[in-house]
């Protein structure tokens, strides 16, 4: 057992009720549940490999080396991996995406989701998908989201082992599809774990986690009825619910930029005229808006014309994390 490989492709996923700060920063146990939809055509390939030949763990995102807390977050779960199989051997692991990394667009959800699956499976470690969405969480918490397919809740659980996602509908269950208005590629200055510490300095945040379910109740709803309106309205509030923690946080996190309030300001004018979409937004400047697949194209000639919007990302519901080879 000198050498052993293997390559994950899995999906970021955006959250329709979002999960914002933790009960446990080391288990990254959330305060609360949340629901979300797996992005097709969105990629992160990560491929692990573990050889008897290397000194150190070691990373490469789009190529560049990564050091420092990039690679603290990675071999975290590599440890756990090895400890599972009996192995010491140390691994490169190399990660790439297709789209926009630490923009709001959940790169870390479908980097460690990926991690997770390609490492478990270089190892020959039989683990179930729940056992594998845990293992992602403790990379980022909404990697646990990006490796079950289609519409997915990750449950707040009681305990380390009862906190993981799974498929609440199949991708064929509701064509949904996220018209993304990229206004900003940049990376975002303060990170989602690093967020995720000050969620507990806002007024709000209790207020927040403690009318949750309410909203998870609806969201869920809302998918099994496959009623547009009702989760255009829900997600919206979710989304306005944790950008207003993040800005009432000690120290304030602005997310938004000015594009940003247009594109909000221009999908609630289209549902008012009768178009049912609605807009939620991670942590980053860039905007999710919502639709029906038959309403997509509409949607995404629209997005184009507000000024700021660079560009658009058209992503139906996507699959779970997969093996390539």
């Amino acid at each position: 057992m000198s050498s052993l490989l293997a390559t994950a492709v899995a999906h970021p996923n955006i959250a329709f009720i979002k999960y914002w700060g933790n009960r446990s920063e080391d288990l990254r146990l959330p305060v609360n549940g949340s629901i979300s939809m797996n992005m097709d055509g969105l990629i992160t390939r990560t491929t692990v490999h573990f050889d008897a030949g290397y000194e150190k763990d070691r990373l490469a995102i789009n190529e560049i080396q990564v050091d420092g807390k990039g690679l603290d977050r990675v071999v975290k779960i590599l440890e756990i991996v090895r400890a599972a199989a009996g192995i010491s051997l140390k691994a490169s692991v190399s990660s790439t995406n297709n789209f926009p990394t630490g923009a709001g667009i959940a790169s870390s959800a479908a980097a460690f989701a990926a991690l997770a699956q390609a490492s478990v499976t270089a190892l020959g470690l039989d683990w179930s998908e729940a056992k594998v969405s845990r293992l992602a969480r403790l990379g980022s918490g909404s990697a646990s989201r990006s490796v079950p397919g289609g519409f997915v809740e990750w449950y707040l659980g009681d305990s380390d082992e009862a906190c993981y996602a799974e498929t609440i509908a199949p991708k064929e269950h509701w064509s949904l599809v996220d018209c993304v208005a990229i206004v900003s590629s940049s990376h975002k200055k303060t990170g989602s774990t690093e967020g995720h510490l000050l969620a507990s300095t806002s007024p709000l945040q209790i207020a927040r986690a403690v009318d949750t379910p309410r909203r998870i109740s609806l969201c869920r709803q809302a998918i099994f009825e496959k009623d547009m309106s009702k989760l255009a309205s829900i997600l919206q509030l979710d989304s306005d619910m944790m950008h207003s923690v993040m800005m009432t946080s000690t120290p304030a996190l602005f997310y938004w930029q000015p594009e940003t309030m247009a594109v909000m300001k221009k999908v609630q004018q289209w549902r008012d005229e009768g178009l049912q979409a609605g807009y939620t937004i991670d942590a980053g400047p860039n905007v999710h808006v919502i639709c029906e697949a038959k309403k997509a194209d509409e949607v995404a000639k629209l997005l184009k014309k507000i000024p700021g919007v660079q560009k658009i990302l058209v992503s139906p519901v996507g699959d779970g994390v997969r093996i390539e080879g």
